[in-house]
């Protein structure tokens, strides 16, 4: 808030594992969405508040304790997201040739402990299991003439691997059907509208839908009608034209269960991936898919795994349910441990986007405001970073501050400008800290 906020003594420090501020902005948003990255201007402002300061490279639950964070601050808010992916446990899923979606949006977005990965993409042939936005967004990475991401963020390597790729075609593969899949609007449109490539929709899966989507929510409403008409319609002449001669095309599978990753006759890499088929029991939010005894085999090169994210514990002191993987709370608040908080995919579940994010730490702000009004923080003076800065200058460990990062940023734009791109992301920590003079 541009006033002096809700309370205008309250400092706030910001401790963060990368080297760099921003997170999911930085590291998840796809590199074509750049306009989803203007909330950085709204961070930034407040982060050169007075009363806030960034500690980068600071690991909590590693460099620092929770309850070292406790014992020098009145309240500490855990706001660390969901950073591992959920397994497929399924077997040949070591295989070389199956990822995560998440660590390959860590590789193209620059993200430091992805930066060494080299998908193989010389196969024609991908498949992407899950069909959230992360799903869509590695397809239409995948699929994206190189020279539409020349001017965007995305790293050189990714770029560079890009350009070789010989990847023609990406199958979106669900366990349940059209009414259930997790991506939006936005996002399906873009895939439609993909540059040399078309849609491959089967009109036998949409059938008996029209009726089905009567009584959907809105959003969900204007999802089905426009993933029925590119099902359905025929294109029009000019849509058919633009489609005919396009290299690259991009299909969704439903009712797909995977049961087991199909490896290369030597046995070195992914060749397919089998699939059970399976059928929906039950309505509304409690469909689950269930193995009809069918199965299919699908060729394919490249296996990218988005079948959701999961949260770890950060700390033994810090309670953790490791069967819905959050922090146990009520409205923010950590069960049982007063003065502690959490926020985000950490409180809530990995779901949303950033606005969902942002409204509930919102909540959690007005949460923990209200314990301070009520007496139940404590009282009396506390340390704060002053007592934290002394521990981590014991453990050799060098944070790094907003105006450290925006040394970094100047860097990378301006190694960005040559190519015309707005940045050239820097992805090693040790160059990061030289150029720092650390």
């Amino acid at each position: 808030r541009e006033d002096k906020g809700k309370h205008p003594r309250a400092h706030v420090d910001i401790y963060e594992k990368q080297l760099v501020p921003f997170g999911l902005v930085r590291f998840g948003v796809a590199p074509d969405h750049p306009e989803v990255k203007n909330v950085i201007n709204t961070f930034t402002r407040t982060a050169h508040s007075d009363r806030c300061a960034f500690h980068g490279n600071v690991v909590v639950g590693r460099d620092v304790t929770v309850q070292e964070l406790r014992d020098a601050y009145h309240a500490v808010v855990l706001s660390y997201g969901a950073e591992d992916h959920r397994g497929l446990e399924i077997p040949g899923e070591e295989l070389p040739g199956v990822l995560s979606a998440r660590a390959f949006v860590g590789w193209y977005n620059g993200l430091p402990e992805n930066r060494k990965m080299a998908p193989d993409l010389s196969c024609d042939t991908a498949v992407v299991l899950g069909q959230g936005n992360v799903a869509l967004d590695v397809a239409r990475i995948l699929l994206t003439p190189p020279e539409y991401l020349e001017k965007t963020d995305i790293t050189e390597a990714a770029l560079g691997a890009l350009r070789q790729s010989q990847v023609k075609t990406v199958w979106i593969v669900g366990r349940r059907g059209p009414l259930q899949v997790a991506f939006t609007i936005k996002e399906l449109r873009e895939m439609i509208q993909l540059p040399g490539t078309r849609p491959i929709l089967d009109p036998a899966d949409f059938l008996g839908l029209q009726d089905r989507i009567k009584e959907a929510p809105r959003p969900r409403k204007r999802l089905m009608e426009l993933l029925l008409r590119a099902a359905v319609e025929k294109p029009g002449v000019a849509e058919a034209a633009r489609r005919a001669p396009a290299p690259r095309a991009w299909g969704l599978r439903f009712l797909r269960s995977p049961q087991r990753v199909l490896p290369s006759p030597d046995g070195r890499r992914v060749a397919g991936i089998r699939l059970a088929v399976t059928r929906l029991e039950g309505v509304g939010e409690a469909t689950r898919a269930v193995p009809t005894g069918d199965l299919e085999d699908l060729p394919c090169g490249l296996v990218l795994s988005s079948i959701g994210y999961k949260s770890c514990p950060i700390d033994p002191s810090v309670p953790f349910d490791p069967k819905l993987g959050v922090i146990p709370n009520m409205e923010g608040r950590v069960v049982d441990v007063p003065g502690l908080y959490c926020s985000g995919w950490v409180k809530r579940g990995p779901t949303g986007v950033i606005t969902t994010t942002m409204t509930d730490s919102f909540v959690t702000g007005q949460i923990l405001l209200q314990d301070l009004k009520a007496g139940l923080l404590p009282s009396g003076p506390r340390p704060g970073y002053a007592a934290i800065k002394a521990l981590l200058g014991s453990r050799g460990v060098w944070p790094v501050s907003f105006s450290d990062w925006e040394k970094l940023d100047a860097e990378e734009v301006s190694r960005g400008q040559g190519a015309g791109k707005p940045r050239e992301k820097l992805l090693d920590p040790q160059e990061m800290l030289r150029l720092l003079g650390r």
